[in-house]
């Protein structure tokens, strides 16, 4: 691994051109990667990660498919403890860095949110004073980074920024437009990404592309044809019989799943909605509420029914049960096969169906075997 970084390293310092941008977050991280490629790319060649290739391993795998022709590393950042965004970061020193959100994603491992937000501060720190910090200005733990960084700081968000998204609505399907507004002018912006959380996402790609040098009318042109190019993530497949399948399987903390389920009560309005739940992993000692609060959550949604997959998740069903408002139906499926057994026994046409849980769970059999696919 020690000798994978290095020879990353080696590459950048022999590429001086090359601009180098990072994105790091607890939610959200890979589709603004994905955003940001399809916007830098029509500036010049780029290279960014392949799905979500952002760890000690894949980052530097992905820096070392630079070549002397490539422009822009558009690289995604993640951490599981103190230090790793720095060691990634000294692999590919960062001029532009991204820092989407704090949130309670690997709060076990780190031993809490402001432990989150120390880690993902180290983003910002490692720029340098001619560098551009790109912050979440709706997020305070964010904004606090500001002390940690000499670069020039650019913010971005639904309230007042640099870079904003005014009149924010969703279509009847769930994707958000908005107009995009910035020092340089504003234009419309119709997402084709569903869920209004993917505003915050391309809001930043669209603040990267912008202290690139894309005038704001192209960022919305490209913003608005930009399709989701990691699997998983927000997925939607109809099938011939009209249930509608949304496929987020590929990870989730308390955060995505709120998120996710917002994005599921918009898509099934006026139709039976049903979401299946695994467990949320590396929450620690908040394990349990963090669950039972997504239970909750869940029932305000207007569900007709929860599965709630694996031993570790079952906290999700005290959650809803406690919620006064719930009245649809319950289910504790052992693992993905009982689950899609019980969604196979209750699904009609025209029901839209959630599933999301952490990659350990392996949900995405579930989605996949709704729709007839196969995993890759």
């Amino acid at each position: 691994t020690e000798a994978l970084g290095r020879l990353a390293r080696a590459v950048v310092d022999a590429l001086p051109a090359l601009r180098v941008a990072g994105i790091t977050g607890s939610a959200g991280k890979t589709t603004t990667k994905d955003l940001a490629a399809q916007l830098v790319e029509a500036l010049g060649p780029t290279v960014a990660p392949r799905a979500s290739w952002n760890n000690e391993i894949g980052h530097p795998l992905t820096v070392l498919r630079a070549t002397a022709e490539t422009r822009y590393l558009v690289l995604e950042l993640s951490a599981r403890g103190p230090g790793h965004i720095t060691h990634l970061c000294q692999i590919a020193p960062p001029r532009f860095g991204v820092v989407l959100n704090v949130g309670h994603a690997h709060e076990g491992e780190f031993g809490g949110i402001e432990e989150v937000a120390r880690a993902k501060g180290e983003l910002p720190a490692a720029l340098p004073e001619d560098g551009v910090a790109l912050l979440n200005a709706d997020d305070p733990r964010v904004m606090a980074m500001a002390a940690r960084t000499a670069a020039r700081l650019v913010t971005f968000g639904r309230g007042p920024a640099d870079v904003r998204a005014e009149d924010v609505r969703l279509d009847d399907r769930g994707r958000p437009g908005f107009r995009l507004a910035s020092p340089s002018g504003s234009s419309q912006v119709q997402l084709r990404l569903y869920g209004e959380h993917n505003v915050d996402n391309a809001l930043a790609a669209a603040a990267l592309a912008g202290e690139l040098g894309m005038p704001v009318a192209e960022i919305a042109q490209r913003l608005s044809e930009a399709e989701a190019r990691s699997r998983w993530r927000m997925e939607v497949t109809e099938r011939p019989d009209g249930v509608i399948v949304l496929n987020d399987a590929y990870n989730a903390n308390p955060e995505s799943v709120r998120a996710a389920l917002d994005a599921l009560a918009v898509l099934a309005r006026g139709h039976r909605s049903f979401a299946v739940l695994g467990p949320m992993s590396e929450l620690g000692a908040h394990s349990r509420s963090r669950h039972e609060e997504i239970g909750g959550y869940a029932a305000q949604t207007g569900l007709s029914g929860l599965i709630v997959v694996g031993e570790e998740a079952g906290p999700i069903l005290t959650g809803a049960k406690a919620e006064p408002s719930w009245g649809g139906e319950l289910v504790h499926a052992a693992d993905a096969s009982a689950a899609l057994d019980a969604l196979r026994q209750r699904l009609v046409p025209g029901d839209v169906v959630l599933v999301k849980a952490s990659r350990s769970a392996g949900l995405e059999r579930v989605a996949l075997a709704l729709t007839g696919e196969t995993a890759q």
